[in-house]
Formats: C-alpha cells, structure tokens, sequence
C-alpha cells in the first residue's frame, strides 16, 4: 500500500464539486428570492390619519351658531367606522320633536313636498326608515333660526357652491347622473306629505345634522351625537340650541322655485326664475359647464367683485347666471362681469368705456336694497325679454365734463351734476339704475351723481 505524503493537498472528485456548486447556487438564489417574496406577501401598510377635533364650544343663547359647510376628515373608511364607534351618545334626554303642519296654498305646498322628497329619495335611497329620518332633519331645520325658512331653502342651501351645500345630492350633479323610477318618487313624495302633515320620527329627537359612520365631517366634534339610525348618525347642538325651546321659529309658506327640480316636478315647472326673470321651461337642461366650473378669485381689495372669461362654447347663456350665483355664494353685495372674448376682460376696476361695450354679461346682488339680477348683452345673446338686456349707453369722462361744462356762457349754478342717462365708469355695471340720493345727504364717492364743480373766470381753487 502506497503512503500518502500528509502535504500533499486532497482534491474533491468531480462529483462532490458539482454538488457543492448547485448548493451555493441555490442558497444565493434563495437569499435573493425570499425577501422579495416577503415584502410582495406581507400585508398591506395602511396610513392612519389622526382626527383632527375641535374644541367644543356651547354657543350662548344671545348668539345664532353658524352653519358649517360640509368637509370631511381625511380619514381611511375604516379608521372613520372606528373612530365613529368610540364616540359616546351624549347623556339625557332625547326629547321627540313636535309635530310639525306646513300652511299655505297647494302650489306652494306642492313645492315643499317635491323638495322634501328630493332630499329624503337622494339621501336616504328607496329606504322608509331612512327617509323619515332625512325628514325630520329638514323640518328641525326649518324651525330652527339658524336655517333658511322654507323647506326648499332648507333642502337646496348652498346649492349655487360645488362645495358647501348642506346635502351633498344638490351640488355634486346627483340630480342629473341618479334618475330614480316614478314609483320612487312616489314613495318619497308620500313619507315627504306625512311628514309636513304631522308625522314625527322621534328616533332622531331634534338633530340638525347627521352623516355616515364611514366619514367624519369636521362638526361633528363641537355637536352631541343623539342617534343612530343603519349606518347614520344624528347630532344637535350643544347647550340651548340644541333643545326644544330653540325650535320656535316662524316658517314660511312661501316655498320658492327650484329650477333643477323641474325635469322631475310639476310644481317647479312654468314659474318664473326669481333671478334671471326667465319662464322656466317644462324640462330646463342642467348645464354642467356652469356647476363645475372653477371658481374666479374676487378682485383684491374688493372681495365682492368679479371680472371673469365666459366660455360660450360650453357654457349656455343662463348658465352664466348660475355661474355668477355660485361664484357670490353667500355675499350680501356681489358684482360678477363677464366676457366671451378673452382679450377683452380687464383685470381690474374701474373699466374703460370700450371694455364695458364689449362686456357680454353682468350680474349685482344688493340685499340691503332688495335687487338681485342679471342682464346680458343682447348684441351677442338674444333673450325673451327686453328688460333682460343691458342698455346701451354713452360715456363722457369727467375731464370732458368739466371742460363741457367751462364753456358754458351764462354763468352756472354752484354745482353742475351729470345728466341722469349718463352713469359713471367706477363699477363698470351697465343696465343698472340706482336710487337717487336725497338732496341733502352727501353722495358716497365713485355712486350715485357725481357733482362737477364749477369756478368763475379768474377765480382761484379753495382747497
């Protein structure tokens, strides 16, 4: 038998090799394939969002709690449905509310019934139980000073704004994209008349607000949480507005028109549009371009004024009056100017008298003074009615009106004032008359009839 030199390196046969080499290569592979395998298997991170409560505060007596727009937390459904769950039903009492009887003549009765059925039918689906739950909100609503006092301003508040309606159906195009069966809305239209003849769900006691339990609006932390109805929860305010003796209001049975409920309601057919004047038509089309539009920014310094493009293109002529409403939203004084060329839409006040004759529409709210309109430029737009159209008027400068008024002959009274047909440039509102001031009371300055002094030959300016 051979010796074996004990220095002399052993070498591995070719098979143990190989099979050496197949291991390594498998335990490389797996240390590559099992942490891809991992992060690809293991459960989805989902990103919790905290909620964000405000502080409750008890709103005294002597002052009307605000109305909130509708904004949500951004809150996964689940997190929302969680959230909800740990929010406790506040202790006492849950008090039925009253019967409630609307007055008033049957086409006004007819109005608030199609609105209230609206509202239960696009909140509340084809579901009873629901929809009288949704009625007694709008008519604890209507009772309550904070709130518009018809049903339909109840049920339609907010709705000229793509954000900010109180039910969401009457901004977000509902109307048009959900068309429901005419069974269904007779179903509706039966637990809306119940409900303005005295029928009270008392589950819901006097809630003015509810939402989903997979949403969590941003009111919900500052209102007491009453009731729970499927998936809905019901809230009323905290303190004395909250409890019977805030209900007191007087309603109105003057139920006005609601334009976007004629395609489905006789009583909102062939009556008058309270602000463009028009006759509603018997099936009036929604225009889109006009309730989704972007907003415009007011002008700076003047939060109530607008100079805006309008796209005749893809928005009607009515559609711009609907547009003006909804970029005024809840101004008490608003002004919104509008052209069809854009070239021609100044950027900010006063106008020049060229940009107002080739102005294409102009809409002014005034409640103080009861005035509300909107007047196109009938050059461009023909309209059913001549008091619809903006008048065409003719511009002097006040340059030119002093140096009118410096060649006069005869020597001229104190003060020269401008012919009444002659309007000034300082709002660039044409069509629009003013009540002319009282004699002896100071005319604000850029309104009303501007006073052009006038001064003897040789006679020097007091300052």
């Amino acid at each position: 038998m051979p010796l074996v030199d004990p220095l002399t390196p052993v070498r591995p046969s070719p098979q143990v090799s190989a099979t050496l080499r197949a291991i390594l290569i498998v335990i490389a592979v797996l240390a590559v394939l099992i942490p891809v395998l991992l992060v690809r298997t293991a459960p989805r991170t989902v990103s919790h969002h905290r909620v964000r409560t405000l502080p409750q505060r008890v709103v005294p007596q002597a002052e009307l709690p605000p109305v909130e727009p509708v904004a949500f937390q951004n809150l996964d459904p689940q997190d929302a449905r969680s959230y909800n769950a740990d929010v406790p039903f506040v202790d006492g009492p849950n008090p039925a509310a009253r019967p409630f009887r609307l007055i008033g003549d049957p086409s006004a009765r007819a109005r608030a019934t199609d609105c209230m059925a609206a509202a239960v039918l696009y909140e509340a689906g084809d579901d009873s139980t629901g929809q009288r739950a949704v009625a007694q909100v709008v008519l604890n609503r209507v009772r309550h000073p904070a709130f518009p006092k018809t049903i339909c301003g109840v049920v339609f508040q907010g709705a000229d704004r793509s954000t900010g309606c109180q039910f969401t159906f009457t901004c977000d195009g509902a109307l048009t994209r959900n068309r429901w069966s005419e069974a269904q809305w007779n179903r509706a239209r039966g637990i809306a008349a119940a409900a303005l003849s005295g029928n009270v769900f008392g589950k819901v006691g006097y809630a003015t607000h509810y939402h989903t339990n997979w949403v969590v609006p941003y009111w919900q932390a500052s209102l007491d949480k009453i009731a729970a109805v499927d998936t809905h929860l019901f809230f009323r305010w905290t303190g004395w507005w909250g409890t019977a003796a805030a209900f007191n209001r007087h309603v109105s049975s003057d139920e006005p028109v609601v334009a976007a409920l004629a395609p489905y309601s006789e009583a909102h057919r062939g009556a008058v549009d309270s602000m463009t004047g028009l006759p509603m038509t018997a099936n009036p089309l929604f225009d889109r371009a006009a309730a989704e539009a972007p907003l415009p920014s007011a002008l700076s310094g003047a939060s109530g004024s607008f100079l805006v493009t309008l796209d005749a293109d893809t928005m009607s002529p009515d559609g711009f009056a609907a547009y003006a409403a909804r970029a005024c939203g809840d101004r008490a004084y608003c002004k919104v100017m509008g052209w069809t060329d854009p070239s021609k839409t100044p950027t900010a006040l006063p106008l020049q008298p060229s940009q107002i004759a080739a102005m294409s529409f102009s809409y002014l709210r005034d409640r103080s003074r009861g005035y509300d309109k909107a007047l196109w430029n009938c050059r461009e737009f023909r309209r059913p009615a001549a008091n619809q159209c903006m008048k065409a008027q003719t511009f002097l400068s006040t340059a030119q009106l002093v140096s009118e008024t410096l060649k006069l002959d005869e020597e001229p009274a104190p003060a020269a004032a401008l012919p009444p047909h002659v309007p000034l440039l300082s709002d660039g509102l044409t069509g629009v008359r003013r009540k002319e001031p009282a004699a002896d009371k100071a005319t604000a300055p850029g309104r009303g009839t501007l006073l052009v002094p006038v001064m003897k030959p040789g006679e020097a300016a007091k300052p």
